[in-house]
């Protein structure tokens, strides 16, 4: 399967939007109190880092 220029930069871009928003929820982890707001940020933490390893692996195939 062959990505064209623009299908490539679509998703680096996601792929960078992606990576800011788990860097936020990481963070905001360390100053909340509240435990289920806490939780909610683990699990998208969980899910980002699941979702990154997707756009990695389609960023890959896009560049071979």
């Amino acid at each position: 399967m062959s990505y064209g220029l623009h299908e490539q930069l679509e998703l680096h871009e996601i792929a960078t939007f992606k990576t800011i928003c788990m860097t936020k929820s990481k963070t905001m982890q360390g100053l909340v109190s509240d435990e289920t707001l806490r939780q909610l940020l683990a699990d998208d933490v969980l899910v980002s880092t699941r979702q990154l390893q997707e756009l990695s692996s389609l960023l890959t195939k896009a560049n071979s």
